[in-house]
């Protein structure tokens, strides 16, 4: 018998795919350990810089030639990306933070961040969810140039999570949301037609949903719910397999009424009632809003015994007059795309 014979070609095609897959994992895997190290060898070379900043430019220019001089094939050592490294060691005073995750990220994205936050405490916080959601520099930059620091960190949210819901949950609750949502997923573009927009809004609908973060499934929506004799419809409805609960979004293209919150209030018991397992924590419910008066929502909110979030959505500012005016509100897409 042969080895050609031995060898049975689907079972060869399932080890080749193995190694291969084994090949990837390592390759990256080195290359994520690169990346890292060479983001502490620039801290620790910033550190240096800093540590002799009475020694002036004249300093870094020398140190420049002379790195260069030394290592004619490494890239990194100009005197623009010096200085780079001495802000990065500036913002990151000591390697306690730099352990946090910052060194993880890519260069680029170290460099962005030293041109765009305003502090370290901004700088980390935007480097760890760059880790968390797995961004790019590109979605990096879209989301610092979105304020999502100050939408989600900064801004005083209005919900009743942390009176209603045990800690941790009631905290990591509050953490994930957001106050405004921007869904600017629309591209800048003129002239723009409605068939430009209606095909851009479909193409780009992910971007809407992936607004809310990391972490959430989507179940669908409309999502139907028997109650008694009567079927009621949520308007979109998700997983949060972070937080181990059912997540339910009621979607208002006018300012909040109290109102609103009792009806919320009612799907969270529903779906806590027919859906919510054992295993499951409590439902968490959000209103998104075209606006809110916080004081009004506040009152809404202090004798509702269900953990419920209110937020205003954005269309971003930045976008084109021409697509503002023509955008459609969040009731129109959902009427217009099957999610």
């Amino acid at each position: 018998m042969s080895d050609t014979d031995i060898m049975r070609q689907d079972e060869y095609v399932d080890v080749l795919e193995t190694i291969k897959n084994h090949i990837i994992t390592a390759q990256e895997t080195v290359m994520i350990a690169a990346n890292e190290e060479r983001n502490r060898l620039y801290w620790h070379i910033g550190k240096a810089i800093t540590d002799h900043s009475a020694w002036g430019n004249k300093f870094v220019q020398t140190l420049s030639k002379d790195l260069r001089m030394e290592y004619p094939s490494a890239t990194g050592y100009s005197e623009r990306n010096l200085n780079y490294m001495r802000q990065f060691a500036e913002r990151i005073p000591t390697e306690e933070i730099l352990q946090q995750g910052v060194a993880k990220i890519n260069w680029r994205s170290i460099t962005f961040l030293i041109n765009q936050t305003n502090n370290t405490e901004e700088f980390v916080w935007y480097a760890r969810q760059t880790l968390e959601q797995g961004w790019s520099s590109t979605v990096l930059r879209h989301q610092i140039e979105s304020g999502l620091y100050d939408r989600q960190v900064l801004v005083e949210k209005t919900t009743n999570y942390k009176t209603q819901l045990a800690n941790p949950l009631g905290e990591q609750a509050e953490e994930i949301i957001k106050d405004p949502y921007v869904f600017d997923f629309i591209p800048a573009a003129a002239p723009l037609l409605e068939k430009d927009l209606e095909d851009a809004m479909v193409s780009q609908i992910t971007r809407v949903l992936m607004e809310f973060g990391s972490g959430f499934s989507f179940l669908g929506r409309q999502y139907p719910i028997h109650v008694g004799e009567k079927d009621f419809y949520i308007d979109l409805l998700f997983y949060n397999v972070k937080l181990h609960c059912y997540f339910v979004v009621e979607l208002k293209t006018v300012d909040f009424e109290p109102e609103f919150a009792g009806k919320l209030s009612f799907y969270l018991s529903a779906v806590d009632g027919e859906l919510k397992s054992d295993l499951d924590n409590p439902t968490l419910g959000l209103l998104l809003c075209k606006g809110k008066d916080k004081v009004v929502a506040e009152y809404a909110l202090q004798d509702i015994n269900k953990p419920i979030g209110i937020s205003e959505y954005r269309v971003s500012d930045k976008m084109n007059p021409a697509i503002m005016e023509n955008l459609p509100s969040i009731e129109d897409i959902e009427n217009r795309i099957k999610l």
